[in-house]
């Protein structure tokens, strides 16, 4: 490229067309190229077309990701709750057997026992899911995770900014709570 320059300056103002020549013969020989088959040239609309079918072909695709995004997300919330469901099953079971039996028999120990143990499996099942009750009584009120209904005066000083009584169970769902404590607290 260096002596190509050089021999552009260097040039006889006489022969200049002819020098010119052969300096461009002899940079396509440099090239490795004489043949005009193997040059591709390009046309501005041929440019175009090509970038335009890529364009058109990403965006496409895009769109094809985005819609199958938005199916699986409508599905992911349809069947969110589908492993829940399938260990509250057996415990519905039991619920059927447990009414079915309190038709037939007389001892009211044996069905009570029943329905204990069917509420400790269903808390059980609940808690393996993720399911925690917040503990709130002789706790402080804490607005995160308590809902004041009342306050009335504390029986003793201790008490004072606490909670005195829990009325309804708050519960927290891996972390998050999903239903605030109903609470008496103390003034």
């Amino acid at each position: 490229m260096k002596n190509k320059f050089k021999k552009l300056f260097n040039m006889n103002p006489d022969n200049t067309e002819k020098e010119a020549k052969d300096l461009n013969e002899e940079e396509m020989s440099e090239s490795g190229s004489n043949d005009d088959s193997n040059a591709v040239v390009e046309s501005p609309e041929d440019k175009y077309n090509q970038l335009n079918d890529k364009y058109l072909r990403l965006y496409s695709d895009f769109e094809n990701f985005r819609k199958r995004t938005a199916k699986e997300k409508i599905d992911w919330s349809k069947y969110a709750g589908e492993e829940l469901f399938k260990a509250l099953l057996p415990i519905i079971d039991d619920f059927e057997r447990g009414i079915k039996s309190m038709n037939e028999t007389q001892n009211v120990d044996a069905l009570k026992e029943g329905v204990n143990l069917i509420f400790h499996k269903l808390k059980n099942t609940l808690q393996q899911k993720g399911l925690e009750e917040i503990d709130s009584k002789g706790t402080i009120f804490n607005v995160d995770m308590h809902e004041a209904i009342t306050n009335i005066p504390s029986p003793e000083e201790g008490l004072k900014g606490k909670v005195i009584d829990e009325l309804e169970k708050g519960y927290s769902l891996n972390g998050k709570v999903i239903r605030f404590a109903k609470v008496v607290v103390g003034n």
